[in-house]
Protein backbone atom coordinates (compact mmCIF):
# COMPACT_ATOMS: atom_id res chain seq x y z
CA UNK A 1 0.00 0.00 0.00
CA UNK A 2 3.11 2.97 0.73
CA UNK A 3 4.16 2.81 -2.77
CA UNK A 4 0.32 4.22 -3.57
CA UNK A 5 0.80 7.19 -1.32
CA UNK A 6 1.86 9.66 -4.01
CA UNK A 7 -0.52 8.42 -6.72
CA UNK A 8 -2.98 8.55 -3.77
CA UNK A 9 -2.12 12.38 -2.95
CA UNK A 10 -1.87 13.75 -6.29
CA UNK A 11 -5.42 12.12 -7.77
CA UNK A 12 -6.35 14.17 -4.35
CA UNK A 13 -4.98 17.48 -5.56
CA UNK A 14 -6.28 17.43 -8.54
CA UNK A 15 -9.43 16.71 -8.16
CA UNK A 16 -9.18 19.58 -5.82
CA UNK A 17 -7.99 22.11 -7.88
CA UNK A 18 -10.68 21.29 -10.26
CA UNK A 19 -12.74 23.83 -8.07
CA UNK A 20 -10.32 26.44 -8.79
CA UNK A 21 -10.80 25.41 -12.46
CA UNK A 22 -14.65 26.31 -12.01
CA UNK A 23 -13.60 29.80 -10.22
CA UNK A 24 -11.60 30.55 -13.66
CA UNK A 25 -15.16 29.76 -15.78
CA UNK A 26 -17.41 31.80 -13.88
CA UNK A 27 -14.87 35.06 -14.84
CA UNK A 28 -16.81 34.15 -18.33
CA UNK A 29 -19.72 36.13 -17.52
CA UNK A 30 -19.98 39.04 -18.17
CA UNK A 31 -20.15 41.73 -14.64
CA UNK A 32 -23.30 43.41 -16.25
CA UNK A 33 -25.79 40.45 -17.17
CA UNK A 34 -27.80 40.06 -13.64
CA UNK A 35 -29.52 37.27 -15.70
CA UNK A 36 -26.22 35.30 -16.23
CA UNK A 37 -25.69 35.90 -12.59
CA UNK A 38 -29.31 34.38 -11.82
CA UNK A 39 -28.94 31.64 -14.00
CA UNK A 40 -25.44 30.85 -12.42
CA UNK A 41 -26.54 30.57 -8.66
CA UNK A 42 -29.98 28.70 -9.57
CA UNK A 43 -27.65 26.02 -11.26
CA UNK A 44 -25.05 26.00 -8.39
CA UNK A 45 -28.17 25.36 -6.29
CA UNK A 46 -29.36 22.81 -8.51
CA UNK A 47 -25.65 21.12 -8.51
CA UNK A 48 -26.07 21.17 -4.82
CA UNK A 49 -29.72 20.10 -4.05
CA UNK A 50 -29.34 17.21 -5.90
CA UNK A 51 -25.85 16.12 -4.89
CA UNK A 52 -26.97 16.08 -1.48
CA UNK A 53 -30.23 13.82 -2.07
CA UNK A 54 -29.17 11.55 -4.95
CA UNK A 55 -25.79 10.90 -3.52
CA UNK A 56 -24.26 12.34 0.29
CA UNK A 57 -27.55 11.08 1.83
CA UNK A 58 -27.56 7.76 0.35
CA UNK A 59 -24.02 7.28 0.93
CA UNK A 60 -24.53 7.90 4.61
CA UNK A 61 -27.75 5.38 5.09
CA UNK A 62 -25.93 2.72 3.50
CA UNK A 63 -22.59 3.86 5.83
CA UNK A 64 -24.93 4.24 8.76
CA UNK A 65 -27.06 0.74 8.30
CA UNK A 66 -24.02 -1.57 7.50
CA UNK A 67 -23.14 0.02 11.02
CA UNK A 68 -26.52 0.22 13.16
CA UNK A 69 -28.79 -1.80 11.25
CA UNK A 70 -31.72 -0.70 9.09
CA UNK A 71 -33.82 1.24 11.19
CA UNK A 72 -31.15 2.83 13.49
CA UNK A 73 -29.14 3.81 10.67
CA UNK A 74 -31.97 5.51 8.97
CA UNK A 75 -32.64 7.45 11.69
CA UNK A 76 -29.08 8.64 12.14
CA UNK A 77 -28.41 10.07 8.73
CA UNK A 78 -31.68 11.56 8.69
CA UNK A 79 -31.08 13.10 12.68
CA UNK A 80 -27.54 14.33 11.07
CA UNK A 81 -28.94 15.56 7.96
CA UNK A 82 -31.08 17.77 9.89
CA UNK A 83 -27.93 18.61 12.37
CA UNK A 84 -25.89 19.84 9.14
CA UNK A 85 -28.86 22.21 9.07
CA UNK A 86 -28.53 23.77 12.38
CA UNK A 87 -24.71 23.75 12.08
CA UNK A 88 -25.08 25.89 8.63
CA UNK A 89 -27.68 28.56 10.06
CA UNK A 90 -24.92 28.81 13.34
CA UNK A 91 -22.36 29.49 10.86
CA UNK A 92 -24.78 31.41 8.66
CA UNK A 93 -25.51 33.65 12.19
CA UNK A 94 -22.00 34.06 13.37
CA UNK A 95 -20.97 35.46 9.74
CA UNK A 96 -20.08 39.65 9.82
CA UNK A 97 -23.88 41.18 8.74
CA UNK A 98 -23.71 44.26 7.77
CA UNK A 99 -27.73 44.43 6.21
CA UNK A 100 -29.19 45.55 9.99
CA UNK A 101 -26.21 48.31 10.51
CA UNK A 102 -26.02 51.09 8.01
CA UNK A 103 -21.95 52.34 8.67
CA UNK A 104 -21.94 54.10 5.57
CA UNK A 105 -22.66 57.54 5.22
CA UNK A 106 -24.83 57.55 1.79
CA UNK A 107 -27.96 57.87 0.28
CA UNK A 108 -30.55 54.80 -0.13
CA UNK A 109 -29.99 54.18 -3.77
CA UNK A 110 -26.21 53.78 -3.01
CA UNK A 111 -26.37 52.12 0.20
CA UNK A 112 -28.95 49.68 -1.07
CA UNK A 113 -26.52 48.92 -4.14
CA UNK A 114 -23.74 48.62 -1.10
CA UNK A 115 -25.69 46.25 0.37
CA UNK A 116 -26.59 44.01 -2.68
CA UNK A 117 -22.77 43.58 -2.97
CA UNK A 118 -22.11 43.02 0.78
CA UNK A 119 -24.84 39.77 0.33
CA UNK A 120 -23.45 38.53 -2.89
CA UNK A 121 -19.71 38.57 -1.06
CA UNK A 122 -21.83 37.42 2.01
CA UNK A 123 -23.10 34.67 0.12
CA UNK A 124 -19.67 33.77 -1.69
CA UNK A 125 -17.60 33.58 1.47
CA UNK A 126 -20.51 30.92 3.13
CA UNK A 127 -20.39 29.08 0.18
CA UNK A 128 -16.49 28.69 0.51
CA UNK A 129 -16.70 27.74 3.90
CA UNK A 130 -19.25 25.23 3.04
CA UNK A 131 -17.73 23.65 0.24
CA UNK A 132 -14.41 23.25 2.17
CA UNK A 133 -16.24 21.65 4.69
CA UNK A 134 -17.79 19.20 1.90
CA UNK A 135 -14.35 18.75 0.30
CA UNK A 136 -12.42 17.88 3.47
CA UNK A 137 -14.20 14.47 3.74
CA UNK A 138 -14.12 13.83 -0.57
CA UNK A 139 -10.63 14.39 0.14
CA UNK A 140 -10.17 11.66 2.73
CA UNK A 141 -12.14 9.45 0.88
CA UNK A 142 -10.23 9.84 -2.74
CA UNK A 143 -7.04 9.31 -0.97
CA UNK A 144 -7.85 5.97 1.18
CA UNK A 145 -9.30 4.63 -1.76
CA UNK A 146 -6.41 5.13 -3.72
CA UNK A 147 -4.35 3.65 -1.30
CA UNK A 148 -5.69 0.73 -1.35
CA UNK A 149 -6.76 0.58 -4.99
CA UNK A 150 -5.29 3.03 -7.26
CA UNK A 151 -7.84 1.98 -10.38
CA UNK A 152 -10.88 2.29 -8.16
CA UNK A 153 -9.04 5.99 -6.42
CA UNK A 154 -8.82 7.71 -10.03
CA UNK A 155 -12.39 6.70 -11.07
CA UNK A 156 -13.44 8.51 -7.92
CA UNK A 157 -11.10 11.86 -8.68
CA UNK A 158 -12.44 12.20 -11.67
CA UNK A 159 -16.00 11.69 -10.47
CA UNK A 160 -15.17 14.46 -7.42
CA UNK A 161 -13.51 16.51 -9.99
CA UNK A 162 -16.24 17.20 -12.40
CA UNK A 163 -19.23 17.79 -9.00
CA UNK A 164 -15.91 20.15 -8.07
CA UNK A 165 -16.16 22.48 -11.09
CA UNK A 166 -19.82 23.82 -10.43
CA UNK A 167 -18.87 23.83 -6.95
CA UNK A 168 -16.25 26.36 -7.64
CA UNK A 169 -18.58 28.17 -10.06
CA UNK A 170 -20.82 29.05 -7.08
CA UNK A 171 -18.05 30.51 -4.78
CA UNK A 172 -16.24 32.43 -7.60
CA UNK A 173 -19.40 33.68 -9.22
CA UNK A 174 -21.13 36.22 -6.28
CA UNK A 175 -17.57 37.40 -4.94
CA UNK A 176 -16.61 38.10 -8.38
CA UNK A 177 -19.73 40.03 -9.42
CA UNK A 178 -19.40 41.77 -5.39
CA UNK A 179 -15.74 42.41 -5.54
CA UNK A 180 -15.03 43.35 -8.93
CA UNK A 181 -11.86 41.25 -8.66
CA UNK A 182 -10.86 38.00 -9.98
CA UNK A 183 -7.59 37.59 -7.76
CA UNK A 184 -10.04 37.59 -4.33
CA UNK A 185 -12.25 34.99 -6.33
CA UNK A 186 -10.04 32.75 -7.58
CA UNK A 187 -8.01 33.15 -4.53
CA UNK A 188 -11.07 31.73 -1.66
CA UNK A 189 -12.48 29.32 -4.67
CA UNK A 190 -8.72 27.56 -4.64
CA UNK A 191 -8.71 27.93 -1.23
CA UNK A 192 -12.13 25.67 -0.44
CA UNK A 193 -11.00 23.36 -2.94
CA UNK A 194 -7.50 22.35 -1.38
CA UNK A 195 -9.50 21.17 1.79
CA UNK A 196 -9.35 18.02 -0.39
CA UNK A 197 -5.44 17.45 -0.62
CA UNK A 198 -5.59 18.82 3.53
CA UNK A 199 -8.10 16.05 4.13
CA UNK A 200 -5.66 13.43 2.80
CA UNK A 201 -3.04 14.64 4.89
CA UNK A 202 -5.33 14.33 8.06
CA UNK A 203 -6.39 11.20 7.15
CA UNK A 204 -2.65 9.67 6.45
CA UNK A 205 -1.41 11.22 9.10
CA UNK A 206 -3.92 11.34 12.21
CA UNK A 207 -7.22 9.35 11.36
CA UNK A 208 -6.10 6.05 9.30
CA UNK A 209 -6.55 4.09 12.43
CA UNK A 210 -9.96 5.61 13.44
CA UNK A 211 -11.56 5.84 9.95
CA UNK A 212 -14.89 3.77 9.47
CA UNK A 213 -18.51 3.36 8.34
CA UNK A 214 -19.29 5.85 11.14
CA UNK A 215 -17.56 8.64 10.84
CA UNK A 216 -18.18 8.62 6.91
CA UNK A 217 -21.66 8.58 7.68
CA UNK A 218 -22.05 11.15 10.12
CA UNK A 219 -19.96 13.27 7.42
CA UNK A 220 -21.74 12.85 4.65
CA UNK A 221 -24.84 13.87 5.98
CA UNK A 222 -24.18 16.53 7.96
CA UNK A 223 -22.30 18.07 4.98
CA UNK A 224 -25.27 17.19 2.78
CA UNK A 225 -27.08 19.30 5.08
CA UNK A 226 -25.59 22.38 5.47
CA UNK A 227 -25.20 22.21 1.25
CA UNK A 228 -29.18 22.13 1.71
CA UNK A 229 -29.49 24.99 3.60
CA UNK A 230 -26.62 27.36 1.73
CA UNK A 231 -28.78 26.36 -1.58
CA UNK A 232 -32.47 27.27 -0.23
CA UNK A 233 -31.42 30.08 2.26
CA UNK A 234 -28.73 31.95 0.26
CA UNK A 235 -28.24 30.72 -3.23
CA UNK A 236 -32.04 30.12 -4.03
CA UNK A 237 -33.61 33.87 -2.42
CA UNK A 238 -30.15 35.46 -4.38
CA UNK A 239 -30.99 34.05 -7.92
CA UNK A 240 -34.57 35.24 -7.65
CA UNK A 241 -33.72 38.49 -6.56
CA UNK A 242 -31.09 39.05 -9.42
CA UNK A 243 -32.97 37.79 -12.14
CA UNK A 244 -36.70 36.27 -12.28
CA UNK A 245 -38.48 32.79 -11.57
CA UNK A 246 -38.21 31.41 -15.00
CA UNK A 247 -34.12 31.81 -15.11
CA UNK A 248 -33.95 30.81 -11.33
CA UNK A 249 -35.86 27.35 -12.23
CA UNK A 250 -33.98 26.73 -15.50
CA UNK A 251 -30.50 27.32 -13.52
CA UNK A 252 -32.05 24.93 -10.55
CA UNK A 253 -33.04 22.11 -13.32
CA UNK A 254 -30.02 22.38 -15.61
CA UNK A 255 -27.65 22.12 -12.13
CA UNK A 256 -29.92 18.81 -11.35
CA UNK A 257 -29.63 17.36 -15.09
CA UNK A 258 -25.26 17.85 -15.04
CA UNK A 259 -25.22 16.06 -12.24
CA UNK A 260 -27.54 13.50 -12.78
CA UNK A 261 -25.37 12.94 -16.22
CA UNK A 262 -22.21 13.23 -14.55
CA UNK A 263 -22.94 10.27 -11.98
CA UNK A 264 -24.40 7.70 -14.43
CA UNK A 265 -21.22 8.30 -16.90
CA UNK A 266 -19.18 7.64 -14.05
Amino acid sequence: MEPNILYAFLLTFLAGISTGIGGILAFFIKKDNILALSLGLGFSAGVMIYISFTELLQESKHYLIDSFGNNTGEWLSIGLFFTGIVIAALIDKLLPDDINHRIFDVSDSEYDERLSKCRLCRTGLFMAIVIAIHNFPEGLATFMTGLTNITLGISIAIAIAIHNIPEGISVALPIYHSTKSKRKAFAFTFLSGMAEPIGAIVGYFFLRSVLNDFTFGVLLAAVAGIMIYISFDELLPMAREYGNGHVEILGVVLGMLVMAISLILL
